[in-house]
């Protein structure tokens, strides 16, 4: 009887001996997962300006002789830690900053205390990023300060920019932000007005839960986590795979609780009224119209975007006034468009040459 075609039985005792020495590793590996706490994250040496309740101003030591003139401001997503932006050396997109010769600054945020949850909208973007703001200012000594926003981040930094559209802010960086809430798919039915009594839960938990939060994000792609952890199971042997894993993983679990009040208006002014599309919104009586930036203005939305489709982002552009203005569309997800080898090669050079000259 003829061997089928190309059936090499010369190389099946490799190919066994292969997947055998495969399977021993990973259960090496696996004992070592479970063993060991990962890579140390936000490790970038920096210095805590201000610290006030649930926020954080932290300021990076240099690592460039020559500094841009105009300081850089991040002002994070309030569901997520900041150090997704400072994973590890080589990483890192506040290190790449840094070496690029920027100063910077970020505004991070931590769980509010359940004291804490009558803080408001207007505490964000009427209180706390202007209270950085002219911490920056004050520290750099410079009175223009560059800002990025991160998802939500970019959300409080956009009312921030159209209500003091006089400055100091001279450049806005928003990285994947909605501003059309109804194509927030989602996020849109889950909170659905005809049956998610909002109120009631503020008023019952008062802040609220990261568990429902994070809930939200995973209902979003059901079976992601299953199949995450099939692919790191198959990969546990790759070193370089696990490190990568755990610190994607341990920051998309790592949701914070939002304040009460915050978490109402969020819901009602912009799920419910998309007020901010639909240019009727207002922060503490002050109007946030979209129209009213004008200050240079980039926009990256991601590609393959399921947080926050292209759909929800693609409008801001046409909305501002500004004559300086540009969006690009990356190739890449809602974490991996700012985080991961894939924003080393796209999202960074692409800022740094778009901020470059636009800091000086």
């Amino acid at each position: 009887m003829n061997a089928p075609t190309g059936l090499d039985f010369a190389a099946i005792p490799e190919r066994i001996q292969s997947e055998v020495q495969r399977a021993i590793m990973r259960s090496i590996k696996g004992v070592e997962y479970f063993s060991t706490s990962g890579p140390s994250l936000g490790s970038t040496p920096k210095d805590v300006l201000q610290s006030r309740g649930t926020m954080s101003l932290y300021h990076y030591r240099p690592m460039s002789d020559e500094i841009y003139r105009v300081p850089v401001l991040i002002v994070m997503a309030t569901t997520n830690r900041g150090y997704i932006l400072d994973l590890v050396p080589g990483q890192s997109f506040i290190e790449f900053l840094l070496r690029r010769g920027y100063d910077v600054y970020m505004l991070d945020w931590s769980a509010p205390r359940p004291e804490e949850k009558s803080l408001r909208m207007e505490d964000y973007v009427l209180d706390f990023i202007p209270d950085c703001i002219r911490r920056v200012q004050a520290d750099s000594g410079e009175q223009d300060v560059s800002v990025i926003g991160y998802c939500f981040g970019g959300v409080l930094s956009l009312l921030y920019g159209s209500i003091h559209q006089d400055g100091p802010m001279k450049n806005l960086i928003c990285f994947t932000t909605p501003i059309d809430f109804r194509e927030m798919k989602l996020f849109s039915n889950f909170s659905d007005r005809r049956y998610f009594d909002v109120d009631h839960l503020v008023d019952s938990v008062g802040n609220v839960p990261p568990e429902m939060i994070l809930s939200s994000f995973e209902m979003l792609r059901p079976a992601s986590r299953t199949v995450s952890q099939i692919q790191l199971w198959e990969n546990i042997w790759d070193d370089e795979f696990v490190k990568s894993y755990r610190m994607f993983d341990r920051w998309a679990t790592d949701t914070l609780p939002l304040a009460g009040e915050y978490f109402r208006a969020i819901t009602k002014d912009l799920m419910w009224d998309n007020k901010l599309f639909n240019d009727t919104m207002s922060v503490g009586g002050r109007a946030a119209k979209l129209d009213n930036i004008t200050v240079p203005i980039l926009h990256a939305v991601a590609e393959h975007d399921h947080i926050v489709p292209y759909d929800a982002a693609k409008h801001l552009i046409a909305k501002v006034g500004s004559a300086d203005k540009e969006e690009v569309i990356l190739k890449g997800g809602h974490v991996s468009l700012v985080a991961g080898a894939n924003a080393v090669k796209r999202l960074w050079p692409k800022l740094d040459s778009w901020l470059g000259k636009r800091s000086t």
